[in-house]
């Protein structure tokens, strides 16, 4: 509470009564970062903000593994089954409810909002416009070279034709206008910050970075990191024995890629071989590196224009990806890979105290990697640090980390940022009407949680009651993988099958259920396929334990509480009804 109440007093105090926000969303992220003790990534920069932060190592999507639905639900803070948005062909304010955007919630108490990059997934579902003018003060920007993302500009080797290829370094002057999205992302949210600097108003910064969503278009210069000896296939590469094929997805986006085609393989169960797995784990690192240095140099961008102390910064993704998990590639499933994701929150005053205002360009070095100077460390010590990955010296810094282990969700982003901003929001109602359609009235509220409390008894070194779980789910057309309908990405009148998932401390249970497509429900009374899994031994989920005796008694207590629903997960001391 001390760090909480310094904090508001310092901000008070400060020329700016309210924090500015930049939301950094990185598509299709896992956690492969350093600071998730991920010894083959290479992430300096995003570990070097984890430093001045809170890293929530148990933090996961709270909605299907696919990127429309999963951002409509960070945005609104509303679950899968209030949005009832599965695919990518619906916009929640036509068909559903008006439900109130973070971005708009603060853009209707005096933010200055902005969304560069992928933010909303572009298309129908938010409405060709990124929900403008509702969320936004200010055109959303795309880059120009997002014309080029499947242009066939990918090689294997040097000799080979140019192709629309998953895995493809590239070399930057021989791209369309010699850039890269991700790279006019970056320029457009350091010109807007330039810009708004001074301004009287606060921002609201979304900035939503492609890589590394396929196809791994990257500069191949980030492989240097990154040798192909190092990877190696999760083992045991296969299918769990035990496990319906309901679960699986038969990474269908990945077949349409022009070397993965070149495979031959045979749908949907032969495995990709092992010496281009490999290939994919090396350029999804790489890829995850290029933007780890990007990010670097946008949260530079807050130090020289000096409002990197009144910035709360958050970064996350929409969720995870499968690197060869039982032998899966790719998201579309409630396995661990596909929604645990990332979540670092830096508050200044509040996780850290200050930072030094003396640095100069020199404190970028080459490859962009921006040195985050703190109070308790010398620029000598964070720069070797950065220079070995592992073995003692790993070891000596991953202790500087904050984290906390306590199970949170992508939907408490919004009420967490809403809370900083000194305008928070309430729990909705269990019996709010979400047919409400009048484009007139919209519904502030949230089915997430802050996690300011939360961030407070960290901080205080103290223990409090926190969620008992996290919820998931994932459509599927039929219970066998199927090219047309597509497993992955079915439509929403091809569903026939729902797939509910809770993560608790120590247990993933999944059951996979009838749903009706007319009234959009569930037929809790009859389970087509179950899955358990016990994450004190087996956190690669290989091993599901829905049929063993032992485990009856807790398949029945977590089936109880993924059917009761989330609100029955929520701290005693959280309005539930």
């Amino acid at each position: 509470m001390l760090f909480y109440l310094f904090w508001l007093i310092t901000l008070s105090c400060s020329s700016v009564a309210k924090p500015n926000f930049l939301l950094i969303i990185v598509d299709d992220l896992r956690t492969t970062l350093g600071c998730y003790g991920d010894h083959n990534s290479h992430t300096p920069n995003i570990d070097r903000l984890a430093k001045q932060g809170i890293i929530f190592s148990q933090t996961y999507a709270q909605v299907q593994a696919l990127c429309a639905p999963s951002r409509n639900s960070i945005l609104t803070s509303r679950r899968p089954d209030t949005l009832q948005l599965y695919d990518f062909y619906n916009y929640w304010r036509n068909t559903v409810g008006n439900f109130t955007t973070l971005p708009e919630h603060l853009k209707n108490n005096g933010y200055n909002t902005m969304s560069i990059g992928k933010i909303f997934h572009p298309g129908i579902s938010s409405n060709y416009s990124d929900d403008s003018p509702y969320s936004w003060s200010e055109k959303p920007f795309h880059p120009y070279t997002n014309r080029y993302k499947n242009a066939p500009v990918c090689k294997i080797t040097k000799n080979s034709l140019p192709a629309e290829n998953l895995v493809c370094p590239v070399d930057i002057k021989f791209m369309p206008n010699q850039t890269l999205p991700d790279i006019e992302i970056l320029k457009k949210a350091k010109r807007y910050l330039n810009i708004h600097k001074n301004d009287a108003k606060p921002f609201f910064l979304a900035v939503g970075f492609q890589k590394p969503h396929i196809p791994l278009k990257y500069p191949k210069k980030y492989l240097k990191y990154h040798p192909l000896e190092k990877f190696d296939v999760p083992k045991p590469y296969a299918w769990p024995n035990n496990t319906d094929s309901v679960s699986y997805n038969p990474w269908i986006d990945l077949r349409k890629r022009k070397d993965v085609q070149k495979l031959r393989l045979k749908f949907p169960w032969e495995k990709i071989p092992e010496n281009f797995a490999k290939l994919i784990i090396q350029s999804y690192y790489g890829a995850v590196s290029y933007i780890d240095d990007i990010i670097g140099k946008l949260i530079y961008q807050l130090h020289i224009s000096k409002i990197l102390q009144k910035t709360v910064i958050i970064l996350t993704s929409d969720h995870g990806w499968s690197l060869g998990e039982h032998a899966e590639w790719g998201k579309y499933s409630n396995f661990d890979v596909s929604v645990h994701v990332p979540l670092i929150i830096s508050i200044p005053y509040m996780t850290f105290k200050k930072t030094k205002e003396h640095l100069t360009e020199n404190d970028v070095n080459t490859a962009g990697k921006f040195i985050f100077p703190y109070e308790g460390y010398t620029q000598t010590n964070l720069k070797n640090s950065l220079t070995k990955e592992k073995g003692d010296t790993f070891l000596q810094y991953k202790n500087i980390y904050t984290k906390t282990d306590a199970i949170v969700e992508l939907v408490d982003i919004f009420p967490t940022i809403a809370e900083l901003a000194r305008i928070p929001i309430p729990i909705c109602s269990n019996i709010e009407n979400r047919y409400n359609n009048n484009k007139k009235e919209s519904s502030v509220c949230t089915e997430g949680v802050s996690l300011l409390p939360l961030i407070r008894a960290v901080l205080d070194n103290k223990i409090i009651s926190w969620k008992k779980a996290a919820f998931s789910q994932y459509p599927r057309p039929g219970i066998e993988p199927t090219l047309h309908p597509n497993s992955d990405e079915p439509c929403l009148k091809e569903i026939t099958i729902m797939g509910y998932s809770l993560k608790s401390r120590e247990y993933r249970y999944t059951a996979w259920i009838p749903f009706i497509f007319k009234n959009k429900t569930v037929d809790w009374n009859i389970i087509i396929s179950e899955e358990l899994y016990n994450h004190n031994d087996d956190s690669a989920e290989y091993f599901n334990l829905a049929t063993a005796p032992n485990f009856v008694r807790t398949k029945i207590e977590l089936r109880t509480l993924l059917k009761n629903g989330w609100r029955k997960a929520l701290p005693d001391y959280y309005y539930r009804q």
